[in-house]
């Protein structure tokens, strides 16, 4: 369970690093926050580059970040938008958020007029290829 007070820092996190994001060929900021399971936040925006192909998202950007810290294990990732609805994470990251779910990952898509859309990684992508597949 994420408490209110959880979920407020993530989207703090989460708004500072869409904030700082990188997109001057798109505009499409993002920012992403995650709690790990020991309590623990990271954040990062996605930094585009002029070749399309090798933007970073968000998302893998605050999993880097936790795992550069020795974090593996996620309790939240909120994901932070501008759009109308929040946007989930894309199919991209939503495989890269795979290498660390345990069925329990919360995802939490928010916008920045404060809407918030929650779902498990595992109802985004029942199907979702991960380390269990290679076992």
């Amino acid at each position: 369970m994420t408490s209110a007070e959880e979920k407020s820092e993530l989207f703090r996190l989460a708004e500072e690093a869409r904030t700082n994001a990188h997109a001057p060929y798109t505009g499409y900021r993002v920012g992403a926050a995650v709690l790990t399971a020991g309590g623990r936040y990271f954040s990062g925006g996605n930094v585009e580059n002029a070749a399309l192909t090798i933007t970073s998202h968000a998302e893998m950007n605050a999993v880097a970040a936790a795992v550069a810290a020795g974090e593996k294990e996620f309790r939240t990732i909120l994901v932070l938008t501008e759009t109308d609805p929040p946007a989930f994470p894309c199919a991209i990251c939503r495989q890269a958020l795979a290498e660390f779910d345990r069925g329990e990952l919360l995802i939490l898509a928010a916008n920045t007029r404060g809407e918030i859309r929650e779902t498990r990684l595992s109802d985004l992508y029942p199907e979702m290829f991960g380390p269990h597949k290679l076992l």
